[in-house]
């Protein structure tokens, strides 16, 4: 079998174990779709303000977003600090292909979580929003290179970060405050047109705004756009960044791995 057949493999192997542990299925649902279904139940009714759209909605397209974001930069850099203190990088790399096969198994690895959380969030919207799907083959195409570039904009810096970190305890505690206070200020509750400029002007820096914008672009009416900040989608602007993000981590995440192997 080629390199990339047996990291598929490897891969989906790997994902479907963690679905059938029942205690790491419970932690990865009440990280995602839990907090998700309780603010939707908490904040749900209203709407936001200045637009017609339900509060419940807004927070679906967000939470798709930060469903990426939490995988990419939380979920991949622990699994691979725990990977690492276990000796399973060394191993892998005492065998033919198996830096690449163990790279392609943890990506596969987080498509499927990614896109495993993102099925369970729109399964629980639909009861308690009522959101509906991309209504034409335009938002379609947008919801496709979003998620497809928002992926790309975190998988590689997670792997990174993952080589970083001194190990997948102390890693946790580092992540957890970032991760947490991104998704305050990046609009993914609140628009983000109702923070301070100070707070506005960092959460468009990293892709998490940008991921949750252009969900919103595929998802949300146009009567949205009243409350985003220039009364716009803006999805060349969202391209551009997550464009630099995924490519800024694609030459980052070789390099460290290297200098890894090479210790």
């Amino acid at each position: 079998m080629n390199t990339t057949a047996l990291g598929l493999r490897r891969g989906w192997t790997e994902h479907l174990n963690q679905l059938s542990d029942r205690r790491e299925l419970v932690n990865a649902l009440a990280g995602s779709v839990g907090v998700y279904a309780l603010l939707v139940a908490w904040l749900g009714g209203n709407t936001v303000p200045g637009t017609d759209v339900r509060t419940g909605t807004y927070l679906t397209a967000g939470f798709l977003g930060f469903a990426v974001f939490s995988t990419g930069l939380m979920g991949l850099p622990l699994v691979i600090a725990g990977d690492r203190e276990e000796g399973v990088l060394l191993r892998a790399r005492t065998l033919p292909r198996g830096t690449r096969v163990y790279l392609t198994g943890r990506a596969t690895g987080v498509l499927l979580t990614i896109a495993t959380n993102g099925v369970l969030i729109l399964l629980v919207s639909l009861p308690l929003t009522g959101v509906s799907l991309p209504s034409s083959p335009g938002r379609w195409l947008t919801l496709a290179w979003v998620l497809a570039l928002g992926t790309l904009a975190v998988v590689p810096l997670g792997a990174a970060l993952g080589i970083l970190l001194p190990g997948p305890k102390t890693g946790a505690a580092l992540l957890a405050l970032p991760a947490m206070a991104l998704l305050t200020a990046s609009g993914v509750m609140v628009p983000l047109s109702a923070m301070p400029g100070v707070v506005r002007g960092i959460a468009q820096v990293f892709p998490l705004y940008w991921q949750a914008l252009g969900l919103r672009a595929a998802f949300l009416p146009d009567s949205m756009l009243a409350a985003e900040i220039g009364h716009s989608w803006r999805l060349g602007q969202a391209a551009i960044v997550l464009g630099a993000w995924a490519a800024g981590g694609m030459v980052l995440a070789p390099w460290l791995l290297r200098r890894v192997r090479g210790r």
